[in-house]
């Protein structure tokens, strides 16, 4: 299989590959632009308003090994709501690179990516 990189539009930043059971399934790409501070349902709503998602975990994980630089030293928002409970989602440290969960109530920072599916 050959990947291609895909073509960016103007102000994104390629990510790299998200691998699923060894196999490659999308290129991530980070939107421009970055949110300062919202609660969870409003970082996903501008996500969504930027043509985008909140990353995954797992994608949150790969922009801090790929794209450090493109973070501040802060929290930023997954899209990825706790198993256990409505009320909290998971977030990334960019400074220190651990995960975790807090209410969807507190106002963490948002970037936007969007996924391009390798077929």
């Amino acid at each position: 299989m050959q990947i291609t990189i895909p073509t960016l539009n103007k102000g994104e930043h390629y990510a790299g590959i998200t691998i699923v059971e060894g196999k490659p399934t999308h290129h991530l790409v980070v939107l421009p632009g970055d949110l300062a501070k919202a609660d969870w349902e409003k970082a996903k709503a501008w996500a969504a308003e930027q043509g985008g998602e909140l990353p995954t975990r797992r994608e949150q994980a790969l922009l801090f090994a790929n794209a450090p630089e493109l973070f501040k030293p802060d929290w930023y928002w997954s899209g990825a709501q706790h198993a256990a409970g409505s009320d909290c989602a998971w977030y990334q440290f960019f400074n220190y690179g651990y995960q975790n969960t807090t209410t969807i109530s507190y106002e963490l920072r948002a970037r936007a990516v969007r996924r391009l599916i390798i077929e």
